[in-house]
């Protein structure tokens, strides 16, 4: 079986992750990383981040983990990076600084076939996909390409589950998110007032995209989701709550349990429930989108329920992946052959 090939632009966490499942999976191959950091320090927190279950070496200009050879490319910007003399298939960028079409295109002029983003996108690109939701969508002649966030497909499950049972008449999502590398530790002064202020010490309110991209995946909720986040001084684990208000009654809470126990039946890499009283650090290591907690799942009236869910990072990171096998299917095809 021929692996797919991948081109990986940032070695920051949801890259180190991505890279610890590629070397998992005989189905991929990291082929080669562009980072402008230190190789030795690369290396190190690579090696840091999978503990003792691997061992990675540098070797030259390559970080070397059991077959798997990956070039290292002191660059970073797109238009830097020869990924056709990589053979890459797919480039994966996870970091999150470009985000736009006019971005992300000098991947695919040299040599890229398709982009994956790890972050939702600035304007429109070719698609969205988000996981256990609307793959049905992807297409040929896509080329850029983004996986959604955590916290988009976590809701959009979510959201989709109930929905494929009871109308929503509205819902809302609060997304407690563990605070992003983008954050300042110290109080600074960057352009949003709120966003200034220290991520290890505040509660950070926050507005999130996932409330356009949740309802153009999810027609059902169109119009009818309201959404906002929290950053949290919390590392690791992040927090899904969801209220739905449904058109019907709501005979018992056990139904809406019995819905999410059901799809995580059916598609268990992507849900998963616990009946334990978990915190946001048993999340750690969990590669599923949405980790359905069975006690925070509570009625309120005759008509609304509310969902409270848990994901991690290395769930984002296995549904970038997920994408990438979904597209590696369809041979890259341009709108004239498409028609």
């Amino acid at each position: 079986m021929r692996k797919i090939r991948i081109g990986l632009m940032g070695l920051g966490q949801i890259g180190r992750q991505i890279y610890r499942l590629a070397l998992q999976d005989e189905r991929f191959e990291v082929v080669a990383i562009s980072d402008i950091g230190r190789p030795e320090i690369l290396h190190h927190l690579l090696n840091k981040a999978m503990g003792k279950a691997a061992e990675i070496r540098l070797e030259s200009n390559y970080l070397v983990g059991g077959e798997m050879k990956s070039r290292l490319i002191p660059a970073d910007h797109p238009t830097e990076i020869p990924w056709d003399v990589f053979g890459a298939d797919v480039v994966i960028d996870a970091t999150g600084k470009f985000r736009s079409a006019e971005e992300l295109q000098p991947h695919v002029d040299n040599g890229a076939g398709r982009v994956i983003i790890s972050t939702l996108p600035l304007g429109e690109i070719d698609r969205v996909v988000l996981c256990g939701v609307n793959e049905d969508a992807a297409d040929a002649t896509d080329r850029i390409i983004s996986a959604g966030s955590g916290s988009t497909t976590a809701t959009a499950l979510a959201l989709k589950v109930i929905a494929e049972c009871f109308e929503i008449n509205h819902a809302t999502m609060t997304s407690v998110h563990a605070y992003t590398s983008d954050q300042s530790l110290q109080d600074y002064a960057g352009p949003d007032y709120r966003r200034s202020r220290s991520g290890a010490e505040n509660i950070i309110p926050n507005v999130t995209p996932a409330l356009e991209w949740v309802q153009r995946a999810l027609p059902a909720v169109d119009g009818r989701l309201t959404a906002y986040a929290l950053n949290v001084p919390v590392q690791v684990g992040s927090m899904l709550d969801v209220t739905a208000s449904l058109a019907e009654p709501l005979e018992d809470i056990d139904v809406i349990r019995d819905l999410f126990v059901a799809a995580a039946q059916k598609m268990p890499h992507l849900i998963e429930t616990t009946a334990e009283p978990v915190v946001s650090s048993d999340v750690k290591g969990s590669a599923c989108s949405l980790l359905v907690d069975l006690k925070g799942t509570m009625q309120a009236g005759t008509r609304m329920a509310k969902l409270i869910a848990w994901h991690e990072s290395l769930g984002h990171a296995s549904r970038i992946l997920d994408v990438a096998a979904l597209y590696s299917g369809m041979p890259v095809a341009t709108l004239k052959e498409a028609c």
